[in-house]
């Protein structure tokens, strides 16, 4: 498993793309048949992704967990992105469509996922923090996810944001997860930008369109940079850093943070004119 270290907001200052790129992007992460999982030191986040195409593919135990198996000390969000799947927590079999997300919780042991047809396979994509207490495994359909409607056409940044695990949603130890699909003809997100100095967040781009790229906007408020994100990249942002995109096509992302608490509205704005 990949780890991806803490980085202090004053050393930031001083990379250079590789740099920013090596020690906040992930990358490859959708593989044939496989799962692949990045540790991070923000707030001990997994973000993983698990793309079964001729077989079905088990969640395994990474021996940097020190656990007896994945789940022991952790729960963990999946939403699929692609064809339609299925997920089977300990036996029980949950059907998992695109923008469909499942919570599974603390103490479950097996964690398996396939797609219903190989020829449109899924692809999942996996957020998991450690937990403290044991809430059910709960599926939620895109269609019962919370809705927002926000930005306007004038401004590029039309979208409806889709909650999933949050405060008044699918109830976790940690997770806030849920994803936001951008309007025809916008591509700005989370614009006016922000922070949260309690919670990390890490973002997930898909449904970006071929030869085409989302510039991704990380960094302190008035000490910004970017880097030039690919269909199914994730990247992981501080407590101290902005995370905000815009495409050169319409694209949706995942969001999902952990840390402090479960309070989407926790953030504190920056205005556009005092970003640099």
């Amino acid at each position: 498993m990949k780890v991806i270290h803490s980085v202090h907001p004053e050393d930031f200052k001083s990379y250079q793309t590789a740099q920013i790129r090596e020690r906040f992007l992930i990358d490859q992460l959708v593989q044939t048949d496989q799962i692949n999982c990045t540790y991070t030191h923000y707030d001990r986040m997994i973000v993983g992704a698990a793309h079964p195409v001729t077989k079905s593919v088990e969640l395994e135990n990474y021996p940097n967990l020190r656990a007896g198996y994945f789940l022991e000390r952790r729960e963990i969000g999946i939403i699929n992105v692609a064809g339609d799947g299925e997920v089977t927590a300990d036996g029980q079999t949950f059907q998992v469509n695109k923008l469909d997300c499942l919570y599974i919780g603390k103490g479950v042991k097996s964690v398996k996922f396939a797609s219903k047809n190989s020829a449109e396979p899924a692809v999942f994509y996996l957020l998991s923090a450690p937990a403290h207490a044991v809430y059910p495994t709960t599926l939620m359909t895109n269609e019962d996810a919370a809705k927002v409607h926000t930005g306007s056409i004038e401004t590029a940044n039309k979208r409806t944001i889709n909650k999933y695990i949050h405060l008044e949603g699918i109830k976790s130890c940690q997770l806030v997860m849920g994803l936001t699909i951008l309007h025809g003809g916008s591509v700005w997100n989370t614009m006016p930008a922000h922070v949260h100095d309690r919670r990390m967040e890490a973002y997930f781009y898909f449904d970006v369109p071929e030869g085409q790229r989302v510039f991704h906007y990380m960094g302190e408020g008035q000490e910004t940079r970017h880097v030039l994100m690919d269909n199914y990249d994730a990247i992981v942002s501080p407590p101290w850093s902005i995370h905000s995109g815009s495409g050169t096509a319409s694209y949706s992302f995942i969001w999902g943070m952990a840390g402090e608490n479960l309070d989407y509205t926790d953030m504190d704005a920056i205005a556009i004119p005092d970003i640099r």
